[in-house]
């Protein structure tokens, strides 16, 4: 019986993936086989607004004739969609071209983060949970996995890992043989293709999805916390877990027992939900970010093995890492002693340097010169106790679960918003700096009046969320300020909680 209508295979890749290679091949291949083949391709948009796109049309039939073919792809028409990124696959569900009755979907589940998820003042990464559940629900079969770190382990590039993806799935009736004979025909870094090749035919033959999130590894600092991890709430040991593993490398045991203890003190009050979400947010507000903690993450070992790896450095060839550090005068000022740092922060601060002045320098740090400087720096961990940043991080930590405590006895969802309040407050600087205020901000104008009985705990719940998105969505704080300036207004033309 002839065939009624043609394979619709749609690819988005972004820049550097070699989206154009994987169409060549894909219609080279065909080509040789004698099927009829047809391609276009749209060109995507800079700052991740759009991947490059290439269409693929195949008759599955070997014919003399020329069919008429499409130039664009159609929603619900497409049967094998191919993305090279995780958010580009979710982008292709989003527009229509991922169907349940026909798509087989490929895609490789690393992240590119677009700019709107890095600049974001909180955790704006796009949810890879939905992204997995949205990909399962609409797809008739998947093939997920990371297909990135598949390239990099196999010396090759990602596109040769989709291409083996794609024949594994066998959606189309060209063999694997005749892809493989494509590669080593068109003559170019045939044996690292064939490499990312074989690794995406192995696990195209069967489909794979990996979780988005991976286990935390259990903590090896001994048994005493690990026996108060288990007696946590189900919901908070995973991420209590990971806390005590990253605290004790950020400062050491005692720094994570006091994490435990801040964390079983939450506890107490009876709610898992909110304990697990306190055990996430209170290790990465523990560990924040300070001269320190620059100098620790930019000389660990894996990251230097994960440049190496994504810059495909040969073993023995030599390479230079340059660091660009600007502290200024409050990230040195935060290493002082506090009675020290308060007085050249008032005096640098009356005079208008605090925002002004910057210590600019580049460290080689795989350089004995640069790793020297930055060992040095890492190596002030054991002072960190006794900085001023310190004191002062956790004054406001404590000052946050106090809130957190008093607002849990009142009301469980008041106590929940305020611990995700969290999210305002990251790095150092003048993102630090934004962050703590707008907190500030919604602890003096909403937090402390619910607490203190004069607005209703109803009402707070929903103002801590509205002035929450707005801090996030404006790191400035216009947005913010006028959020909670119309909720003050509104406070007089609604029921006030009773003195």
């Amino acid at each position: 019986m002839a065939a009624t209508r043609p394979v619709c295979i749609l690819i988005a890749a972004m820049g550097g993936e070699g989206g154009g290679v994987l169409t060549g091949w894909l219609v080279g291949a065909a080509q040789r086989e004698g099927y009829p083949v047809q391609s276009t391709s749209i060109p995507g948009v800079a700052q991740r607004t759009g991947a490059t796109t290439y269409y693929i049309e195949l008759w599955p039939e070997k014919t003399d004739r020329r069919p008429v073919m499409c130039l664009n792809p159609m929603p619900g028409q497409v049967d094998v969609m191919i993305a090279s990124e995780f958010v580009e696959a979710g982008r292709a569900i989003a527009n229509g071209y991922v169907s349940p009755d026909r798509t087989l979907l490929i895609a490789s589940t690393h992240r590119v983060y677009a700019v709107a998820e890095k600049s974001a003042m909180g955790d704006g990464r796009y949810d890879a949970g939905k992204l997995f559940r949205a990909a399962k629900d609409h797809a008739k079969q998947t093939i997920l996995f990371d297909m990135d770190q598949a390239a990099k382990d196999a010396g090759s590039i990602l596109n040769a890992v989709l291409l083996g993806a794609l024949a594994g799935a066998a959606a189309l009736p060209i063999s694997p043989e005749a892809f493989e004979a494509g590669i080593r025909t068109e003559g170019k870094a045939v044996d690292s293709n064939l490499a990312g090749y074989r690794f995406g035919l192995a696990h195209g033959r069967g489909e794979l999805e990996q979780r988005a999130l991976r286990q935390a590894p259990k903590p090896n600092s001994g048994t005493v916390m690990t026996e108060r991890i288990i007696r946590l709430p189900d919901a908070a040991q995973l991420f209590a877990s990971e806390g005590v593993h990253r605290l004790v490398d950020y400062q050491d045991e005692a720094y994570a027992r006091l994490y435990l203890d801040r964390l079983e003190k939450i506890a107490a009050l009876g709610d898992d939900l909110l304990t697990a979400e306190v055990a996430r947010h209170l290790a990465l507000r523990m560990s924040f970010e300070d001269v320190i903690r620059v100098a620790q993450l930019k000389l660990k070992p894996e990251r230097f093995a994960a440049i190496e790896r994504e810059t495909r450095i040969k073993p023995g060839q030599p390479y230079a890492v340059a660091e660009f550090l600007k502290p200024g005068i409050e990230e040195i000022a935060g290493l002082l002693p506090p009675v020290l740092a308060r007085a050249i922060l008032d005096f640098s601060g009356k005079r208008g340097w605090n925002k002004r002045l910057h210590l600019g320098m580049t460290v080689q740090s795989n350089r004995i010169g640069g790793y020297l400087k930055l060992r040095l720096m890492a190596g002030l961990r054991s002072w960190r106790p006794r900085s001023h940043r310190y004191a002062e991080e956790q004054d406001r930590i404590a000052d946050w679960l106090d809130l957190i405590t008093r607002a849990a006895k009142k009301d469980i969802a008041l106590a929940r918003e305020i611990t995700e309040c969290a999210r305002l407050i990251k790095g150092y600087g003048d993102t630090f700096r934004r962050g703590a205020d707008n907190f500030d901000m919604i602890r003096r104008r909403v937090i402390l009046p619910a607490l203190e009985g004069r607005i209703l705990a109803a009402q707070a719940v929903d103002a801590v969320i509205q002035a929450r998105t707005a801090a996030l969505a404006d790191p400035e704080g216009n947005g913010l300020g006028n959020m909670l300036a119309a909720f003050e207004d509104s406070l007089g033309r609604l029921p006030q909680a009773a003195e």
